[in-house]
């Protein structure tokens, strides 16, 4: 495959995940908003379910675009005298005009992404690096560890949690999976009572129960790839929203005071300290709507205010359907009329075709992708018993794909076969195959 191929592949997947990830986020939405009373948890598997959507469904139109590419150029060497294209028929286009203008400027909206995805994942790269580094040369406190490793305990963990103190950190944060590590800032340690630190650092050990860093990790490396798209951003910190929430609750239940936790996310507030966005931190989310759920839970009124980026998307959806999705068709028409290139001598008949048996081509995907459009005449050679014997571009379409997309339909088609002097016989004919975009 050549490098050409592999940009265009990405390049129109990253495209197409425009109108793919406003459908996500619209359909994520509105079930976040029929879920907004139920337990956050199925708010949690919901919003992430919408995530690994937006990763899947331009994976798997990068996966199509590659293997439509690898196929058409595989067909082609191997059969030329009747290579069959891969096909894309239905596959979401462009108009004609905004598709040239994309598939001309493909090499720079593609390298654009790389440059900015690298610097994402250097960024990202650079913040495990300083987890890994604080998890192994900070300093512990014995008895706070001593407290952690009790509270791990009664919390039913059965690996060791290990507590690290942090200068200059913001907030508590739990990184790492299978040696999971809670680093603490010092000035946390000093400075909050300590049955309020210990409540927070029961909300840490509910990241760790819920191998929440795993999950986070992954929604850094999507935010890394689709950083381009607002929907992603948007249901990311969603899941961010919900996975506070189910930290809090498992601290409470684990402390059996929510009251208490309540009053240290209150002196988090009061400090205002900034959050961390690697690792999990005690105060992600809003504090205060945390606060209040923690004291007064209760049943959520509809806002629509709220229900605005909702109906956005939704406006965007019908947009995207109404100009993203043109009809790619590529249309049978016998060069008028079936005329013998044989010089035939006695009474005779021409080939007659029967077209319930002639397969409509394929629009190649990479064709179809880049807008492309033509009119491909073959001359076609019909045998005795009404097959195809041979085929031949008389006049091409002008891509050679698209001509190859039609000698491989016309060798599916049967005909009666024409006659001289009553029997039958091998005959030249003609054919057209118009390839529009609609």
């Amino acid at each position: 495959m050549s490098a050409e191929a592999a940009v265009a592949a990405i390049g129109w997947a990253l495209l197409h995940f425009v109108w793919q990830g406003a459908l996500v986020g619209c359909v994520t939405a509105l079930a976040l908003t029929v879920l907004r009373n139920a337990a956050p948890q199925r708010r949690y598997a919901v919003a992430c379910a919408g995530l690994l959507l937006c990763l899947a469904w331009p994976l798997a139109g990068l996966v199509l675009g590659l293997g439509s590419s690898l196929n058409t150029g595989k067909a082609a060497g191997a059969l030329p005298g009747l290579a069959v294209a891969a096909g894309a028929e239905g596959a979401a286009g462009l108009p004609a005009w905004l598709l040239a203008w994309c598939q001309s400027h493909l090499d720079w909206i593609v390298g654009l992404w790389a440059t900015a995805a690298s610097a994402l994942a250097l960024r990202m790269a650079l913040g495990l690096v300083w987890i890994g580094r604080a998890g192994r040369t900070c300093a512990t406190d014995p008895a706070w560890q001593a407290r952690l490793s009790q509270m791990a305990a009664r919390c039913g963990l059965g690996r060791e949690v290990r507590l690290r103190i942090v200068d200059g950190l913001a907030s508590p944060i739990t990184a790492g999976w299978w040696r999971p590590v809670v680093l603490v800032p010092a000035a946390l340690v000093s400075g909050m009572p300590p049955q309020l630190l210990e409540a927070l650092l029961a909300h840490e050990l509910g990241h760790v129960q819920r191998h929440d860093y795993l999950v986070n990790l992954l929604q850094n490396l999507i935010e890394t790839l689709l950083f381009y798209h607002p929907a992603v951003w948007w249901i990311s910190h969603r899941i961010r929203l919900e996975r506070e929430q189910i930290a809090d609750d498992y601290a409470a239940h684990h402390l059996g005071e929510p009251r208490r936790l309540a009053l240290a996310l209150s002196e988090l507030e009061r400090l205002q300290f900034s959050g961390h966005h690697l690792a999990q931190a005690a105060n992600g989310g809003d504090l205060t709507a945390r606060i209040r759920r923690l004291l007064r839970p209760g049943q959520q009124a509809l806002d629509w205010t709220a229900a605005l980026p909702v109906l956005g998307l939704a406006l965007a959806c019908a947009l995207g359907a109404h100009v993203l999705k043109p009809a790619a068709t590529s249309v049978f028409a016998p060069a008028p009329p079936l005329v013998h290139r044989d010089t035939l001598r006695g009474a005779s008949s021409g080939p007659i075709a029967d077209f319930s048996t002639c397969a409509k081509p394929q629009y190649p995907h990479a064709d179809l992708n880049a807008g492309h459009q033509g009119t491909t005449t073959l001359a076609f050679l019909i045998d005795a018993e009404g097959r195809v014997a041979e085929s031949k571009v008389e006049r091409s379409s002008g891509y050679a794909t698209m001509d190859e997309a039609s000698r491989a339909a016309i060798a599916e088609c049967r005909f009666k076969p024409g006659t001289v002097d009553g029997r039958a016989a091998a005959q030249w004919a003609n054919v057209q195959y118009v390839w529009t975009l609609e």
